[in-house]
């Protein structure tokens, strides 16, 4: 079973209510206490566990830059194959997603050669033997120096999926390596979404936390998402919904 099958599982014993509640008190405060800010002007990377992360959680950002002719690139870390609904076989879900990725990016107006697969088995992130992580990391260096992005966009480091948090420690330790510089933003997908008494963002977080408003691209957002359909069917109508606002949160160190 891949973690987002856990975490899925998890909070369906916790309640789809209590966090489907929680998550829009959350996003709530987040808006009123978030600081607006306009896209930029600064190529980005977008760094993604699986395939749909980066739409659910950057898709606003990617649409807008993209829109502006800013150069966006993407780079998928796992092969998602554990996020396998009943009605896709084991041997066809890898080739699904990154089909499935291909054709959202494209809705985004990213380019297939801007669309990155490092391919490590999904769920595996956070317990890679020290050589696969210095494989991982060494191919993002790679990335990062050949791109060089202005804008660098990770997982939230407390988005309670261990991909995804992996996904934060290799992206800054690659950011650190490659020497670049570049501004970190972390973009929530599974953080928001759970019972009061697990969530761990403090006080300070919410002081850096920041909101885009992606009014304009919102219909190409949506239509991204849609094209997931091996990943939509399964997820929560709720946790779905917020990822439809008119606005994208992101959080700066």
């Amino acid at each position: 079973m891949g973690s987002r099958q856990i975490v899925t599982q998890l909070l369906m014993i916790i309640g789809p209510k209590i966090c489907s509640i929680t998550a829009g008190i959350l996003y709530r405060f987040l808006y009123f206490k978030s600081h607006p800010v306009a896209v930029s002007q600064k190529s980005a990377m977008v760094f993604s566990p699986h395939q749909d992360d980066e739409t659910l959680g950057c898709g606003g950002m990617i649409a807008l830059k993209r829109s502006l002719g800013v150069p966006v690139e993407v780079v998928f870390l796992t092969d998602g194959q554990y996020g396998r609904p009943e009605w896709i076989t084991p041997e066809t879900i890898i080739e699904i997603r990154q089909q499935e990725a291909v054709n959202a990016l494209a809705i985004l107006g990213v380019a297939i050669s801007e669309t990155h697969f490092v391919n490590q088995i999904d769920g595996s992130l956070q317990d890679l033997p020290h050589s696969q992580r210095q494989y991982v990391i060494n191919q993002l260096v790679q990335r990062l120096q050949s791109f060089t992005p202005g804008e660098v966009y990770v997982p939230h480091s407390k988005d309670i999926h261990g991909d995804h948090e992996a996904t934060y420690k290799l992206v800054q330790e690659a950011i650190a390596v490659s020497g670049i510089q570049t501004e970190l933003l972390e973009y929530p997908i599974w953080m928001l979404w759970q019972d009061p008494i697990f969530f761990d963002l403090k006080f300070k977080d919410m002081a850096n936390a920041y909101r885009l408003a992606i009014d304009s691209v919102k219909d190409r957002k949506k239509q991204a998402i849609e094209s997931y359909t091996s990943q939509t069917s399964s997820l929560p109508t709720g946790f779905l919904n917020r990822f439809f606002l008119p606005y994208e949160i992101f959080f700066k160190n």
